[in-house]
């Protein structure tokens, strides 16, 4: 159990480097798209797709499981000892995709942080001089505000006549 584990946060890590590699250059894939394909076909100079940047989630589990059973086959002719059982081959496998896909959502998320950095910067400075505009005002015209309520409060205490003189007005009380 102790061994998968390792081997499991090993192969998130071995993803998130393949992906992080794939991303700054697909040097291998271009080889094989190149061995594989006719001119026509071959991928252009600005496509950056490798075996796992920019790849459907099929085409992932199927080049990262080619690519285990090669290493499994060549650790086999190796070395004798049976290491590579399929629960470990499986969570080499599972944890790989993971760490490819953590990786994309680290560059995705490094990416949209970098392009809304100045809008952030922006937009947290326009907040910071409302509030210093709004703290101003409560201390400027606090005093003013709470003289005029009570004015307010005091004109409409006299204009309001008392619930006797109502009563008499509308004809019940004499």
């Amino acid at each position: 159990m102790t061994l998968e584990l390792i081997i499991f946060i090993a192969s998130i890590l071995f993803g998130a480097v393949i992906f992080w590699r794939e991303s700054q250059g697909n040097g291998v894939y271009r080889f094989f798209n190149k061995l594989m394909n006719s001119k026509e076909l071959q991928m252009q100079a600005t496509d950056k797709k490798g075996f796992v940047y920019q790849q459907s989630f099929l085409l992932r589990l199927v080049f990262i499981t080619a690519f285990f059973l090669i290493v499994i086959l060549i650790t086999r002719i190796l070395i004798p000892i049976d290491l590579a059982t399929i629960s470990l081959f499986a969570s080499m496998i599972f944890g790989t995709l993971i760490g490819t896909y953590v990786a994309g959502f680290v560059f995705k998320s490094s990416a949209v942080i970098e392009e809304q950095s100045e809008s952030l910067e922006d937009k947290f400075q326009d907040a910071i001089e409302k509030g210093k505009d709004f703290i101003e005002d409560l201390q400027n015209k606090e005093p003013q505000a709470v003289e005029k309520a009570k004015e307010e409060i005091k004109q409409s205490k006299e204009q309001e006549k008392s619930a006797r003189e109502r009563l008499k007005d509308k004809g019940f009380l004499k």
